[in-house]
């Protein structure tokens, strides 16, 4: 995935309110950037950090501008927009990167199902196969190599488990896929020590066979795309 125009850099003044982030630009002003990203952001939005913002250029918009990347003060690029997710897997599915997921003739986005009133982000359809139901999940959070999700507390994450569960039960494949926005992940992990519900929910689901992957992104500039797979360790 390539940024349609180049990207504003400035300086992470503060992230609050979870949507809005203060950034000094170049210049010296101040803007109000829309944060695309419900999680802690942990590790990612520490004041005086170097970031990146695209210009929607829709007048509409109370905040044109828009928070995509930051570099950590250890100086790794990191995509934060959670919204980028289901793009950079779409893409990679389609380019035959993830070969788990090669072979299916039709890819649809955001369409209805379970019992608890969800959306699945990709739905993959070829007739004689199985439906596979993947569920995207954006991942910034690394600690010693060690990718960890969620970065907060997550009902609804532990609520996407529980719907994979059922239609594995239902006899369509179910998948939790995280695609890391980071490249210096080893290994992903669930974050016990955020939201327990969310691991143990997790492991039970993985027993009753939903599959999990989980990719690495090498975030730059110019764009960001799915460069190599890690394993997903319980």
């Amino acid at each position: 995935m390539h940024f349609d125009q180049p990207l504003i850099p400035g300086r992470l003044l503060r992230r609050y309110k979870r949507f809005l982030a203060d950034v000094e630009l170049a210049d010296g002003s101040q803007v109000t950037a829309h944060t695309p990203n419900t999680g802690s952001m942990q590790g990612c939005a520490e004041p005086g950090s170097r970031v990146w913002l695209r210009d929607s250029a829709n007048l509409q918009r109370k905040y044109p501008l828009s928070w995509e990347l930051v570099e950590t003060l250890d100086g790794v690029m990191v995509g934060i927009n959670t919204g980028l997710a289901n793009q950079l897997v779409r893409e990679a599915i389609q380019s035959g990167l993830i070969a788990e997921l090669s072979g299916y003739a039709q890819i649809r986005s955001e369409v209805k199902y379970g019992k608890e009133n969800s959306r699945i982000d990709l739905l993959l359809q070829s007739d004689g196969r199985p439906d596979c139901y993947v569920e995207v999940k954006n991942v910034t959070l690394v600690t010693d190599g060690i990718a960890y999700f969620p970065d907060a507390v997550s009902a609804r994450g532990s609520k996407h488990l529980r719907e994979l569960t059922s239609v594995v039960e239902q006899g369509a494949r179910g998948l939790i896929f995280y695609c890391v926005q980071r490249g210096d992940a080893r290994q992903v992990r669930p974050a016990d020590h955020i939201d327990s519900l969310y691991g143990e929910t997790l492991r039970q689901s993985l027993s009753a066979g939903v599959e999990a992957l989980a990719f690495a992104a090498s975030p730059s500039i110019e764009g960001i795309a799915l460069t190599q797979s890690l394993p997903v360790i319980l």
